[in-house]
């Protein structure tokens, strides 16, 4: 079989995208949870954080949100329907760190979820948020800043 036969044979087999569709559940599913990172970072000034704690707050609790979204098996299906969507940066990256691990989990604690945090984006997020918690511990233990 050629290329372009097969490519004849793709394109027949293929269903077509519905791409007005995809876009507007993309576009208001990343626009919902961009609304709700505004909303709770209105709800954390409110409650008398600063900006920056405020913003921090925020992050955290929409991390927590998609990790524990993505546990339940909750995530997945809304990114089934929102395509790019669930990608607004944080809440993907979270998705990616779990999901792995996830898959894994039968094979214990430590060699199943602990290994599997390092594929795909847990690199980043394991090294950046254990060097963060081994910063914060000397800077209280030896009262730097």
């Amino acid at each position: 079989m050629t290329n372009s036969e097969y490519q004849r044979l793709v394109d027949a087999k293929a269903k077509p995208s519905p791409m007005a569709k995809n876009l507007l559940w993309a576009f208001l599913v990343g626009g919902a949870i961009s609304t709700l990172g505004q909303g709770l970072l209105n709800l954390y000034k409110g409650w008398g954080l600063d900006q920056d704690q405020a913003g921090t707050a925020v992050s955290v609790t929409l991390i927590f949100l998609a990790a524990l979204f993505t546990g339940l098996g909750w995530f997945d299906k809304l990114a089934k329907h929102a395509g790019a969507g669930t990608l607004v940066p944080i809440t993907g990256f979270a998705n990616a760190v779990v999901s792995p691990a996830l898959e894994f989990r039968s094979e214990g604690l430590v060699m199943g979820v602990g290994a599997k945090l390092f594929v795909i984006a847990g690199p980043v997020l394991v090294y950046g948020i254990s060097a963060s918690v081994l910063y914060g511990l000397l800077l209280v233990l030896f009262g730097g800043g």
